[in-house]
């Protein structure tokens, strides 16, 4: 839909950048945004130009919500019955979605800046190959930024370089504080919407204020006890970026969940796809263990991450398993909270252990009393 359509129907197009409760922020398209001031203008009767706002608070139509339509952001929508003075409007129907993401909730985007430090705090090999194995589950395109790379030298540089294209990775070495590089990051989000995560406080909201000048994200400090950062992100959103595109910022987290299927995660480790291009196992359904005349178990650095994921992928899918047999008798409960660490119980039979309403023991007396007449 194109602005001289909005002159006939009064719908817009536009994507989500925000939801906040009910309520949808939604950026419509430039060539929809010249024509509604031109509208406004002749509806209004005003010779001055009308300073309008970009973005529109809308709401969902009850009929969305009757068919049960989610909206997320990124979402291409329609949007009528602009209040151009008030700023608002109703959105009136979604457009298929590209791609969709569950954690964070975020439709249509195209690929992830995945943001780590390499020091302060550490680089840790574990946990960036995680949030890498989370990024490749998502089937979109992966962007690694190491930052802070002032605080090492260009010997260790090279060095934590090379080992990441033994992985299969390309990364982009940025310093936000001295403005290393941050323009060639930008070029690689251009014209596209893009996610970006990380742990917490690797300088992610710092970068999103050096690639946006009018945004202002508060920054968190590394913690001096734990090496890591605190969280500073609260909710996503999609930030427009001054040579087109989106930028969306995410809640920061530390580990990743390991929820993608058993069988599938040998193709989120590039280096084993390379070697599943050129042979192929014995078994179709080898999962790359104890398996005979297996191609990819071997000596490559991030194996023993895999075997380490391949465990809490298989017990992600026993604990499904177990949620969708009612008959079963153990269930899952963690020891520590917060800690990650979790164990099998005895699961207790369903009510027995329940305290009885006061419905059913009035209902019992009453029986009670015509069993005595």
């Amino acid at each position: 839909m194109t602005g001289e359509n909005f002159a006939a129907t009064g719908q817009l197009l536009g994507t989500v950048v925000a939801v906040q409760a009910n309520f949808y922020r939604v950026q419509l398209d430039r060539e929809d945004g010249e024509q509604r001031s031109k509208g406004a203008e002749e509806k209004l009767n005003l010779n001055a130009p009308l300073p309008l706002p970009p973005l529109l608070l809308c709401t969902r139509r009850t009929r969305l919500k009757k068919i049960g339509q989610q909206v997320m952001v990124g979402d291409r929508v329609v949007v009528e019955e602009p209040d151009w003075a008030g700023g608002r409007g109703a959105i009136a129907e979604v457009l298929p979605r590209q791609s969709e993401l569950d954690r964070p909730a975020i439709a249509n985007v195209n690929q992830i800046l995945l943001v780590f430090a390499v020091a302060d705090p550490p680089l840790e090999p574990y946990q960036l190959s995680r949030f890498l194995i989370k990024a490749e589950s998502t089937g979109l395109d992966v962007l690694l930024c190491l930052n802070k790379s002032d605080l090492i030298s260009p010997p260790e540089q090279q060095k934590v370089s090379d080992r990441l294209l033994g992985w299969g990775y390309e990364p982009i070495f940025i310093s936000v504080k001295d403005g290393i590089n941050t323009d060639q990051a930008a070029r690689y989000l251009s014209n596209k919407i893009t996610v970006i995560a990380g742990p917490s406080g690797v300088g992610k909201s710092s970068l999103i204020n050096t690639l946006i000048d009018s945004l202002h994200l508060r920054v968190g400090e590394v913690s001096g006890k734990l090496a890591r950062g605190r969280h500073t992100t609260r909710h996503i959103e999609l930030f427009e970026l001054p040579s087109g595109g989106l930028l969306a910022d995410t809640p920061g987290f530390n580990q990743p969940d390991m929820d993608c299927i058993p069988e599938e995660l040998i193709h989120y480790f590039p280096e084993a796809r390379k070697r599943l291009a050129v042979a192929s196992c014995r078994f179709s359904d080898c999962l790359h263990r104890d398996e005979p005349e297996c191609v990819v178990r071997g000596n490559w650095e991030r194996y023993e991450h895999y075997l380490k994921f391949l465990d809490a992928a298989i017990a992600h899918q026993t604990q499904l398993h177990q949620q969708a047999d009612p008959e079963s008798t153990m269930k899952l409960k963690s020891k520590s909270k917060g800690k990650g660490q979790s164990q099998y119980e005895p699961k207790l039979e369903s009510k027995k252990y329940r305290r009885i309403s006061r419905k059913t023991q009035l209902q019992d007396l009453q029986e009670l009393y015509r069993d005595e007449e």
